[in-house]
């Protein structure tokens, strides 16, 4: 990392705020954001969370959850151990882990996934799309009819197009960039509400 980073970074308030509150990322306040601002969560849900490491969505998914709610954190990095977390090493797009999940067994499907960035942006914005793509293909398996989605994706030329193809899957759908988020970062959040699966699903 540059000084540059590192100097930022720790001027940061958010950064600063999760190294205090013990949240393992300033990313933790994000999705609080987003779940104070939709309706994410409710008690007792169970959360899938891809491209997981290192927990800070999954600290925050298990709180909103309670006890009686659950977490799958899903990614190829190990993830420090979290009470009521379970974690899966795995990639999203990988048909072993959609198979290992199950059809129909999660309330929320949460992403956080970013492209290996290029320095190009134009390629680092069509990865970052294709990560979506991939994120919603697995929650039209997993999700429970209700259930919620929320992703992480670059602003760019095929964001629309991307939030078009989603609409149908959900009864509503919208895109947000929470306070959290560095004012220079082109990130935003793709959410979708009230998923409507297939009637075909799990049939083939």
């Amino acid at each position: 990392m540059g000084r540059r980073f590192l100097k930022e970074r720790r001027r940061d308030p958010y950064y600063r705020a999760a190294q205090r509150d013990g949240l393992r990322s300033r990313a933790a306040f994000k999705l609080a954001f987003l779940a104070d601002r939709f309706p994410l969560f409710r008690s007792g849900d169970r959360v899938l969370d891809l491209g997981a490491a290192p927990g800070g969505w999954s600290l925050v998914a298990i709180e909103r959850v309670g006890r009686k709610g659950s977490v799958v954190a899903v990614d190829p990095r190990a993830i420090e151990p979290i009470p009521g977390v379970e974690w899966v090493r795995g990639r999203v797009g990988d048909a072993r882990l959609a198979e290992g999940l199950g059809v129909g067994t999660f309330n929320v499907v949460l992403s956080d996934m970013s492209p290996r960035i290029s320095g190009a942006y134009a390629t680092d914005h069509a990865r970052s799309v294709e990560l979506v793509r991939a994120a919603v293909e697995l929650a039209g398996t997993v999700l429970r009819p209700g259930g919620a989605f929320a992703a992480k994706v670059f602003a760019g030329d095929m964001l629309d197009a991307l939030q078009a193809d989603i609409e149908p899957k959900f009864d509503r759908t919208a895109r947000t960039k929470p306070p959290a988020s560095r004012e220079r970062s082109s990130e935003l959040y793709l959410l979708g509400l009230g998923f409507k699966p297939d009637p075909l699903r799990g049939k083939g």
